[in-house]
């Protein structure tokens, strides 16, 4: 009979906290996302990711038992249009998380407003000095601190004996927060190698014609090219070196050809896009807990090939496990206790490697991979250790 009694008290409890989750609805997660503007193809990049991350966490049972409503809304890549997205989903439509967007230059003003009403915001692309030096302990973003991200090319540049190492270097770069940082960096680096400069241009992010900044880089004959872009740029770039039959010895981007089939595409095919160098923390074979499964959903999701996949996406997924262990550590909804969590020191797991905060919300775990086009694949090139094809270079001449 007491067995009986315990069992049914059990049944009873379980379907009371069944009811009570389904009385509670979903759990809503506010995002502005880039749908239109500057940003467009990196904000589709993280829907993407956050909507597969919210698929597999309803499918294996919800968040704290409840399942997950993604409320994303476009602020069409606007300073202005962010703020108002994260007030409005905070203050009227009550969303107790919110994710970041996309960029530096938009999740500086985003987590202003998420830190206004004590909000967590884990995110995956504003990763620049500026997002950091604000004094704020509610940002906290999954990939690799941006002023590092060239490190690894200018490791590899650095490591060629003399003789094949490069004399010159030119610079471009959009006037943007995450792409400054990064570049002033490796210029200040291989100067002090004795790279010499030939040509540093900066320019607003609003320019439309980049035809007169890459005649500038053609002119100065620089043996390679580092550039400070988003798409836009660097294929107007391709396409204009091509034309003029300029063919640096290495081109290297700060984003852009980490988009997959978006940037191949926009460029002319795999083939102009062969030896182009992107620095970035992913790549679908990247032995990383849950990094298989994801391509595999995402690819049943999405279709196309493994090397289509936007490198967005990943950081958007990312960014929801993250979210979804700290909650699920803290068991609740509470912000300030996610906040704590998320400051606590404790590694988080992603399928873009370890995840350990530092006290103003840097990723200290993550590491620097330089990937490079080749014969249609996105692969690591170096560091040697996580490299699955030998560094092209000198870069093979455009087709």
């Amino acid at each position: 009979m007491h067995r009986r009694i315990v069992a049914f008290v059990a049944a009873a409890v379980l379907l009371v906290g069944a009811g009570l989750a389904a009385a509670q609805g979903p759990i809503k997660i506010g995002i502005s996302l880039s749908l239109s503007g500057d940003f467009s193809a990196d904000g589709q990049g993280f829907q993407n990711g956050y909507e597969l991350w919210a698929d597999q966490v309803n499918a294996s049972g919800g968040l704290l038992g409840r399942q997950v409503k993604l409320d994303i809304v476009n602020d069409n890549s606007s300073p202005d249009q962010v703020q108002t997205n994260y007030q409005k989903l905070i203050t009227v439509d009550k969303v107790p998380l919110v994710l970041g967007p996309f960029s530096t230059l938009l999740t500086k003003p985003a987590s202003v407003v998420a830190n206004r009403y004590g909000y967590a915001m884990v995110e995956g692309a504003g990763g620049a000095p500026s997002v950091f030096n604000r004094g704020l302990k509610n940002v906290f973003d999954v990939a690799l601190p941006v002023i590092n991200d060239l490190d690894s090319f200018t490791q590899y540049i650095l490591s060629l004996p003399p003789g094949q190492r490069p004399s010159t270097v030119a610079y471009a770069t959009n006037d943007d927060p995450f792409t400054q940082p990064q570049i002033e960096r490796s210029r200040k680096l291989f100067e002090a190698a004795g790279l010499k400069t030939v040509s540093y241009q900066t320019y607003p992010s609003e320019t439309t014609d980049f035809n007169p900044i890459a005649d500038k880089i053609i002119q100065s004959k620089a043996d390679i090219v580092v550039a400070g872009t988003f798409m836009p740029d660097i294929v107007a770039f391709v396409q204009r070196f091509r034309q003029q039959h300029y063919n640096p010895q290495a081109l290297i981007a700060t984003a852009g050809p980490d988009l997959g089939s978006q940037f191949t595409k926009a460029v002319g095919g795999a083939q102009v896009a062969e030896g182009i160098l992107v620095p970035n923390t992913w790549y679908p074979g990247a032995d990383n807990p849950g990094n298989a499964a994801f391509v595999k959903a995402y690819l049943a999701k999405f279709g196309g090939a493994a090397a289509d996949i936007n490198g967005d996406a990943a950081e958007g997924y990312a960014a929801g496990q993250v979210l979804q262990q700290a909650v699920e550590k803290v068991g609740s909804l509470d912000n300030a206790k996610i906040i704590a969590e998320l400051h606590s020191g404790d590694t988080f797991q992603s399928i873009l490697g370890p995840v350990t905060f530092n006290s103003v919300g840097e990723n200290t775990a993550a590491k620097a991979y330089l990937f490079q086009w080749q014969q249609g694949q996105y692969l690591p090139v170096y560091p040697l250790a996580a490299a699955v094809a030998p560094f092209e270079y000198p870069k093979p001449a455009w087709h």
